[in-house]
């Protein structure tokens, strides 16, 4: 047992290096340090008891003291554990019941996770050839290269340093461990800490040494995250995932991570918080914009495909924070405390989805997405066909084939090249330009309701009927309409394909042959509308739109900060753009009302225009 000491225990007796606050940045390092003594408890007090060595037991003994004395100094958060410990305490006093005191330290560490927000994971994937440089420049030399520990030095050391390649003391050990034990080193042998290196080169050491002894890979490992595999032991995962699962799980780890961009969130909202607390409101509500962009954005259609309310919770919880924070407030601590635990709980909606599951969502993305897109499109090339323009049906054509195009390529490249850019931006924006668009065409169309005097104007300009400007706004309404759908539909079958591209490719193949059936079915209905019904029809459906696309295009922007945010206890209906913000229903009542405010112009101007000619 003393021989794995050197990797297995954390150390106890390091003030000097907590002083100076030179560990982990999170600033989490003592309760770190008091889940490492608990760690070695679990694992080592019954051993120690079986062997009946003073040695041991005394050791064990200055551990619980150790772990009671840490409890105290974390305050009030650590205050409902302090009974369990001083029990501990009572029983490893006496050398007793060895099974139950590794159970309660068990539990024991996880209220503590959950008392002080601990992260037992990096918040960045760990990455093996830097932690291969670190182990070469800091371990190497009591180690050996290799890991064995086999170095002229190691005969003069007690216990001898650990030796990696063994299968029995590293089949128990876990990566978050290591940490620990290259955080705060091991009290009593010859194992320092290095708090001189960052806290993602620490985990990258651990998770390096966790490697060593997996010489090949062979096959695909299952998708974990990098959170299970930094809590988890060698013995664990063959339990759960089989024996020759293991090297692959340690050698080839997910440099994409759900979970974990979901803990940078986390740690994120915690530390907005804190500038709160501290004053600065503004460097709060700058670090909670960053902390949606960073750490929830990126995985946001990833746990829409499964839980689309959670997203809204998310989103109207962000907003909310960031509402108080651009009014002053200091105690965010509650809003903080609610986002914390959203975002725990997307974490577990992170998980792979099956093939089935990646169909339907494919699926029914293409065809919601889609439909939406293709009311604006199917709307534009019937008012076209009845007016006798076909010829002007290959702008609209254009328009959205390009985006296709444009779509098509962007998930081609995938990740590479939507990394450049922000979703919510390009949603935001291409939201309000397709409302310009929208408006502009409405116009148009409005002023062609009445069939009579338009087919005058038609006998008479054939050539230039639409003119140039509306020729460029087809494209732009075409184009818009569709890229907006598009580069979502990106995205999210983007997320999907890391699960299932197999049920990726038949859901989306299944979404477009119905999606194409739901265009002919469209079009063939709407080219045989009246033509002043179907003006109109057209007009309400465009008009509508442009309203829905406003509500989302300013709720997107808020979430990016570029916008303020007025929160206000309303529902939410994503399918119409409402989102409970008086500044986003503002908007969109603005802009329902503008139809009545030129109605009524109009005719104030046509009574005008008749008052001059009765009095004559």
């Amino acid at each position: 047992m003393k021989a794995t000491r050197a990797l297995l225990a954390p150390a106890v007796f390091l003030p000097l290096f907590v002083a100076h606050g030179a560990l982990a940045s999170s600033g989490d390092e003592s309760w770190h340090r008091l889940i490492g003594i608990l760690q070695y408890l679990e694992a080592d007090y019954p051993a120690a008891v079986e062997s009946q060595s003073a040695f041991e037991m005394a050791e064990q003994r200055a551990f619980i003291a150790e772990a009671l004395e840490g409890a105290r100094e974390l305050g009030p958060k650590a205050a409902p554990t302090l009974g369990t410990l001083e029990s501990l305490q009572r029983t490893i006093e006496r050398g007793e019941d060895p099974e139950g005191v590794s159970r309660t330290t068990q539990g024991l560490i996880e209220e503590l996770v959950k008392l002080g927000g601990v992260v037992r994971s990096p918040r960045h994937p760990p990455d093996l050839e830097a932690g291969r440089a670190l182990f070469a420049a800091h371990c190497a030399l009591c180690h050996a290269a290799d890991g064995s520990g086999d170095v002229p030095a190691a005969a003069e050391m007690e216990p001898p340093p650990a030796n990696f390649l063994d299968d029995e003391a590293m089949g128990s050990l876990s990566p978050y461990k290591a940490f620990n034990t290259t955080s705060f080193g091991v009290t009593g042998t010859a194992m320092p800490g290095f708090p001189s290196l960052s806290e993602d080169e620490r985990w990258s050491l651990a998770f390096f040494v966790q490697s060593m002894r997996h010489e090949s890979c062979e096959g695909k490992p299952p998708r974990l995250s990098v959170q299970e595999l930094a809590m988890a032991s060698d013995l664990g995962l063959a339990e759960r995932y089989g024996a020759g699962a293991v090297p692959c799980l340690r050698r080839e780890l997910p440099t994409v991570d759900p979970a974990q961009s979901l803990l940078l969130a986390q740690t994120g909202v915690r530390e907005a918080v804190r500038l709160a607390s501290a004053g600065d409101s503004t460097a709060a509500r700058r670090k909670l914009v960053d902390v949606y962009l960073q750490g929830v954005e990126p995985v946001e259609l990833m746990i829409q495909t499964r839980d689309k309310g959670l997203v809204q919770k998310i989103e109207q919880a962000f907003l909310a924070m960031r509402f108080d924070l651009e009014q002053g407030a200091a105690d965010v601590s509650s809003q903080g405390e609610k986002l914390h635990l959203l975002l725990e709980e997307a974490k577990e909606q992170t998980s792979p989805a099956s093939l089935s599951v990646a169909f339907w969502g494919a699926f029914v993305v293409i065809l919601r997405e889609g439909f939406e897109a293709m009311i604006v499109v199917a709307a534009l090339l019937a008012v076209l066909k009845r007016m006798k323009q076909p010829v002007y049906a290959k702008f609209v054509h254009a328009g959205w084939a390009s985006a296709m195009v444009l779509g098509a390529v962007g998930f081609v490249f995938g990740q590479r090249l939507l990394a450049g850019f922000n979703p919510e931006w390009v949603e935001g924006i291409a939201a309000l330009l397709a409302v310009a668009m929208l408006l502009y065409h409405t116009v148009w169309l409005s002023a062609r309701a009445h069939v009579s005097e338009y087919m005058k104007e038609l006998r008479g300009k054939m050539e230039s009927a639409l003119g140039r400007g509306s020729v460029l706004a087809l494209f732009a309404i075409s184009f818009t309409a569709v890229l907006r759908e598009s580069l979502e539909v990106i995205l999210f079958l983007q997320g999907l394909a890391i699960d299932s591209p197999k049920g990726v490719a038949w859901g989306a193949a299944a979404g477009m042959s119905a999606l194409l059936a739901m265009v002919l079915l469209v079009s063939r209905v709407g080219y045989k509308l009246p033509m002043k019904a179907l003006f109109r029809a057209s007009t309400i459906v465009l008009f509508a739109t442009a309203v829905v696309l406003l509500g989302k295009g300013v709720h997107a922007l808020q979430l990016v900060g570029a916008i303020p945010v007025w929160p206000t206890p309303l529902f939410t209906v994503d399918l119409l753009g409402i989102f409970p913000d008086v500044i986003g229903l503002g908007s969109q009542a603005t802009l329902l009302l503008l139809p009545l405010v030129w109605t009524g112009l109009r005719r104030l101007g046509r009574r005008r225009a008749i008052a001059p000619a009765v009095s004559s």
